[in-house]
């Protein structure tokens, strides 16, 4: 799996567990699906995505989307 898949699994898997919160705890946690789609939004705009700064460090190979400005040079 690629980074790019990675950062749209974590995603998809927030967004779901923020609607099963928001459904059986309290409406406030429909905030999180709004804070991720922001943020999804924020770095298909600018391509800074902390979510896939962290992944990086995890290991998880570069995909063609969230690659560095060293990774594209060296290209």
């Amino acid at each position: 799996m690629n980074l790019d898949r990675a950062v749209l699994a974590v995603a998809g898997s927030v967004v779901l567990l923020s609607v099963l919160l928001t459904v059986t705890v309290s409406t406030w946690w429909i905030l999180l699906t709004a804070f991720v789609g922001l943020n999804l939004l924020q770095s298909s705009l600018t391509g800074f995505c902390p979510a896939a700064i962290v992944l990086r460090r995890f290991g998880v190979v570069s995909g063609c989307a969230f690659t560095s400005k060293e990774e594209v040079a060296a290209r």
